[in-house]
């Protein structure tokens, strides 16, 4: 099966992350979502096959879902090569089909909105050390997995290489910028992008628990449109949040996921110091990943994947 490592369109560069080719499309842009995987801050060098559909497909379903909640960037999901004919008269390559989307030009606020409704990955480590998740106390005697008494939203920086850092009050000054002429103060805006983080992951936590699946935590990104704030990026997607069975929950130990969690566990047993460059996966590891990220989309969605190109 095809694997697209590196998006080639004719049109500006407009970004190029760790997974998607931003491209600027006339006032719009353009998101490829390629099948590149990162694990410790590292872009590996073999993809996953049909992540990148993956990953846009759940965001398109999630975007639809919550515009009771937020409006987002989106203007319309590239389902055929007919789909963009009308923004360009470029000829562009099949596997755009499935894993692009076309959204609004928006300023990106720099904070990683981050939700957790269950106490693992990062919030485990602290907690187990101090008793805080994000320097918050917590009820003493939690176990590993454990439901949070309530959602907590415990933002990060978003920082283009390294690891993002916990939140701080002098962060709030790097939002200056953004908010002039918005008619947002800082700290109204910090307010605002909190509620609408739980929100977006109450409604979502709930949904996912009807399809028999735990969304452990997750994060948002969000922007302004036109001076109105919307939600961006990505959204709920397997790379941005943890998704648990329900069937297989059990408190006090780490939960198999519906993501790279096989590709982290794989590099830390090879042995693999997580300085560059990155070692190559195996082949049981590269088709195990992949069943996971479509096993997710098809259990949440209900949906198959739109893998009818590349």
């Amino acid at each position: 099966m095809s694997v697209l490592l590196k998006s080639d369109l004719p049109f500006p560069l407009y970004r190029q992350g760790k997974v998607r080719d931003v491209y600027t499309l006339n006032d719009k842009l353009l998101i490829v979502c390629t099948d590149r995987i990162s694990a410790f801050d590292l872009v590996l060098p073999c993809g996953i096959p049909e992540k990148g559909k993956v990953l846009n497909q759940i965001s398109s379903f999630w975007f639809d879902k919550t515009t009771f909640i937020i409006p987002n960037h989106v203007i319309e999901t590239i389902d055929s090569l007919d789909t963009i004919s009308s923004y360009s008269t470029s000829e562009l390559p099949d596997y755009v089909v499935g894993r692009s989307m076309i959204v609004a030009n928006a300023t990106s606020i720099p904070v990683e909105c981050v939700v957790r409704g269950y106490l693992s990955g990062s919030a485990w480590a602290e907690y187990s050390k101090k008793g805080t998740v994000n320097n918050m106390k917590m009820p003493a005697g939690m176990r590993e997995s454990e439901m949070l008494p309530e959602p907590l939203f415990t933002p990060t920086t978003k920082e283009d290489e390294g690891h993002d850092l916990p939140w701080t009050d002098e962060d709030i000054y790097k939002l200056e910028p953004i908010i002039k002429g918005t008619g947002w103060s800082a700290l109204n805006l910090m307010k605002e992008l909190e509620k609408k983080s739980l929100q977006l992951y109450s409604f979502a936590r709930d949904f996912a628990k009807s399809k028999n699946i735990i969304i452990a935590d997750t994060k948002f990104e969000f922007g302004f449109v036109n001076n109105k704030l919307v939600l961006i990026d990505e959204a709920l997607t397997p790379d941005s949040s943890r998704f648990w069975s329900v069937e297989q929950y059990e408190v006090g130990h780490s939960q198999p996921s519906f993501d790279k969690q096989l590709v982290r566990d794989w590099l830390t047993a090879s042995g693999w110091n997580k300085e560059p460059p990155a070692p190559i996966l195996t082949t049981d590891v590269i088709e195990a990943t992949s069943q996971k990220y479509k096993e997710i989309y098809q259990l949440i969605t209900g949906r198959k994947l739109n893998n009818s190109v590349y």
